[in-house]
């Protein structure tokens, strides 16, 4: 025979029936996070079942709101483990009828009364006042509690948490909501609450300790069906980590929730990335979202969720406050790393290079932004070839286990190599000719000002080797501009001048056609002849700017002169010469972006021929 307080009970119960226990939702629950949508449903969905159209009550019918799962206390409470959303917002439907019926004038029923708070008597003739729901997470600051006691002053709670805020709401919603469809009718409210207490009908499942609950929890839910991975981990963790921990496991996964919250982070998304950047997975099997909660289940062990759930969650949350790092172009120690900065630059919302550099967190500081410059060059190669996002997970999974062994400066080198290197090889002939036919209708405009300024800011640190240009800010402030050269709205003698007409517009977008310009010199060379703007280019601070129309020369042999030795300069401009330059900024990328294989000076326009290994190579 099965002990009776082992046993594990299931009743289905009207809200008039379950509103004669008590509830407490526990301190380790998330917060409340119905909105309106959500507690204006419950409603609607209530007077759809019971009213027909003319508004009239249908005989007979139930409505089955699902289930709740609670472990019961040593005081005879239930904590609820599953349903707090359902079950809190039936309570404000409690609270919000009875303060309507004092508002014109009647007072509640004694039951009523009772399923919001029950009435005893104390050892001295005073009555004590016991909720029938509790909430004992820190974010509601007392808000239901105050909702019972005193709904005439909410508006003086100053607390402005994520509970308060949609738990007033709700309270507010489901009054408005009962106002007007109840027409502020006594009779109609009266209606209306016992059709809801006694027809509205819920499964409530009772465990015999909170471990049971969290696996019936789980069971209820189907591995994800209605809870997403994160709630469904936060439930296995729980079930993992003894009730005396609970205090820390609680306050560590509102730090992660925290953390990702403040960066505005999908958690799902982080994860994901953070299972491909630490385990060994199946490259033939993508890891979607729908299996996250899956995989933790069967690898709950190698993953050291089974022995050591809190040193689990501890890296995890060392991960988020990594990713928010990332996020802000920062490394793991909170320093600006310039590298990252360009990534931001370049990424857009794309995040899967993440997955390396949560792999690469470990590195020291020097180790790491060299594996982030790998990574830009790399990711923008990828971009620049039209690579599909699928390769950038699959590649940067199967890359982080030989990442996550990269301890030391040769081993990140032989990694580099290994991987990066080779990689860049395979696609180099594909980004020599991305950057052949480069124009502004063939990328995002932002990674087209992005693109400018590596290639502006290259020039500039070959020329004066100052930490000052390693930052991309100066480039894309809003106080520099992308000038057309051959210009967009050209003057009528522009245009007529220009020697393919018919194909101005397509010369017009070319990268050949792009640079950088300060906006205060941009505004004064119009849009006029080339020969005209020239005196505005040589003003340019922008060594790559100003080389259009001379090469800059400090003394002999100098650093400067070498950086501009190799950029070339133009005394008119047409069809001709955008091609010209063309080539130029494409030759001048492979050096910016540190590709592999042969490489020619910018100025360097001789063609190339097939040698008799059938390989490209130069006269």
């Amino acid at each position: 025979m099965i002990q009776e307080s082992l046993k594990i009970e299931s009743k289905d119960l009207s809200i008039e029936d379950l509103y004669k226990d008590f509830y407490t939702v526990p301190d380790f629950q998330r917060e409340f996070v119905w909105e309106r949508e959500q507690v204006e449903k419950l409603l609607q969905d209530v007077l759809d079942e019971f009213y027909d159209e003319d508004g009239i009550i249908i005989k007979g019918t139930e409505y089955f709101l699902g289930s709740i799962v609670v472990c019961r206390a040593d005081d005879g409470t239930y904590s609820l483990i599953d349903g707090q959303q359902r079950m809190t917002s039936i309570y404000l439907v409690l609270c919000a009828i009875r303060d309507l019926l004092k508002g014109i004038n009647e007072e509640p029923h004694s039951t009523l009364l009772s399923q919001i708070e029950f009435a005893s008597t104390n050892d001295y003739g005073e009555e004590d006042f016991r909720h029938r729901l509790v909430l004992q997470y820190d974010d509601s600051k007392g808000i239901l509690k105050k909702i019972v006691d005193d709904p005439c002053h909410l508006e003086e709670i100053t607390e402005n948490t994520i509970s308060v805020k949609r738990i007033r709401s709700a309270y507010q919603d489901i009054s408005d909501f009962l106002r007007i469809n109840c027409d502020s009718s006594l009779k109609k409210l009266k209606l209306f609450y016992a059709t809801f207490t006694k027809r509205v009908k819920l499964i409530r499942i009772i465990t015999p300790s909170l471990t049971n609950a969290l696996k019936v929890f789980e069971t209820v839910n189907d591995r994800g069906v209605g809870l997403n991975a994160m709630d469904l981990l936060k439930n296995l963790l729980f079930m993992k980590t003894s009730p005396d921990e609970y205090p820390t496991l609680k306050q560590r996964w509102k730090d992660l929730i925290d953390t990702l919250g403040a960066c505005g982070e999908k958690p799902l998304r982080f994860l994901r990335y953070f299972i491909m950047a630490h385990f060994e997975l199946d490259s033939k099997k993508p890891l979607r979202e729908d299996d996250i909660y899956d995989w933790f289940t069967k690898n709950s062990k190698s993953a050291g969720l089974e022995d050591q759930p809190l040193v689990f969650l501890k890296t995890l949350l060392a991960c988020a406050t990594s990713w928010r790092n990332f996020l802000s172009a920062k490394d793991v120690t909170g320093a600006i790393n310039p590298y990252l900065k360009n990534l931001t630059l370049l990424s857009g919302a794309a995040r899967q290079h993440f997955i390396l550099l949560l792999a690469g967190r470990h590195l020291p500081q020097q180790e790491f932004s060299r594996l982030c410059r790998a990574i830009e060059n790399l990711f923008f190669c990828y971009i620049i070839t039209r690579e599909p996002t699928r390769t950038f997970e699959r590649n940067f999974a199967i890359w982080s286990a030989d990442l996550r062994n990269a301890k030391d400066e040769t081993a990140l080198d032989q990694f580099i190599n290994d991987k990066f290197t080779s990689d860049l090889e395979k696609r180099r002939a594909a980004f020599d000719f991305a950057f052949q036919e480069l124009g502004q209708s063939r990328i995002q405009q932002y990674r087209m000002r992005y693109i400018l300024a590596k290639l502006t800011q290259y020039i500039e640190q070959q020329a004066w080797n100052n930490p000052a240009h390693d930052s991309l800010d100066q480039y894309i402030a809003s106080t520099v501009e992308v000038e057309h050269i051959l210009p967009q709205n050209p003057k009528n003698e522009v245009k007529e001048a220009f020697d393919e007409k018919e194909r101005y517009n397509e010369y017009l977008e070319k990268l050949g056609n792009l640079t950088l310009l300060e906006k205060t010199i941009n505004t004064s060379v119009s849009n006029d002849l080339y020969q005209k703007k020239t005196p505005g280019y040589r003003q340019s601070s922008y060594l790559l700017t100003r080389s259009l129309a001379e090469k800059p020369k400090v003394g002999l042999n100098t650093q400067l002169n070498r950086a501009v030795e190799h950029l070339i300069t133009f005394d008119q401009w047409n069809s001709e010469k955008i091609e010209c330059r063309q080539g130029m900024l494409a030759r001048l990328a492979v050096f910016v972006w540190d590709m592999p294989g042969k490489r020619k000076m910018p100025d360097d326009t001789t063609p190339e021929f097939i040698n008799s290994e059938g390989e490209s190579g130069d006269e």
